[in-house]
């Protein structure tokens, strides 16, 4: 079971969930408007709940709504998707370390429920792996915190949309709380001037890249950003070795 009773023992499972509750509303504002969505587009309740369940990926279901409506093909849903969530690999490579030493059938598990809000939480409370198994526990336990919670609120509140899509109009725009989350952890987050400047970068070029399909400003922002900050950051200098006896 993924939340065993060794994982909510651990403090630092009752700090996640900590962590993360402030995001909740915002969370379920953001999950309660797709479930909205999906169903006001067109879906059926049956394929809005399987949506909701297995996809689990708030901007690519409603970059994908559309595309199903409108009888796209398959690959076209799915490049669309991929595209959207081509952020996802960036944080597996970076959890990689956190996560290598669990059984696959886990890591998968972390896959699936790892999203924005929890991998950002995790690696500001979590900035390098632990290197011991007591580390490894709490590290495990606090994302596994972030996770309850974040997909308990999407899950819960995503539902409930799809079975009051019928009095709850999209224009009300609650959607937007979660973006404001986003927006929020990300400026806590951009404490060094090149951590702003990758910001800015990201946030401008996906303004010009606005009009490119598939949501391809997305990805082409986050190639500029970290093409012009690898180019412009200064490694720092090595450590002179000690002298030889």
């Amino acid at each position: 079971m993924f939340l065993s009773r060794r994982l909510q023992a651990d403090p630092g499972f009752a700090q996640g969930v900590r962590d993360m509750l402030p995001q909740a509303p915002g969370i379920a504002a953001w999950g309660l408007m797709t479930g909205v969505a999906m169903v006001q587009s067109g879906m059926s309740v049956l394929e809005a709940v399987l949506m909701t369940l297995l996809v689990f990926a708030g901007s690519a279901q409603l970059a994908a709504i559309p595309l199903i409506v409108a009888g796209a093909p398959a690959w076209v849903i799915l490049a669309t998707a991929a595209c959207v969530n081509l952020r996802f690999v960036v944080f597996s490579l970076h959890l990689r370390a956190y996560l290598m030493h669990l059984p696959a059938w886990q890591r998968l598990t972390h896959g699936y429920l790892t999203a924005d809000l929890s991998y950002v939480l995790f690696v500001r409370r979590h900035p390098a792996p632990a290197t011991d198994a007591a580390g490894h526990l709490a590290q495990e336990a606090y994302l596994a915190g972030n996770c309850a919670v974040n997909w308990s609120s999407w899950i819960g509140a995503s539902l409930a949309g799809v079975a009051l899509a019928n009095f709850i109009p999209t224009r009300w725009g609650l959607g937007f709380a979660g973006i404001l989350c986003l927006v929020g952890l990300l400026c806590s987050l951009a404490t060094t001037r090149m951590r702003a400047l990758a910001c800015a970068l990201a946030g401008a070029t996906a303004v010009v890249a606005w009009q490119l399909p598939l949501k391809l400003n997305i990805v082409v922002a986050i190639a500029v950003a970290v093409a012009l900050c690898l180019a412009i950051e200064r490694p720092e200098p090595a450590a002179p070795r000690e002298a030889q006896s």
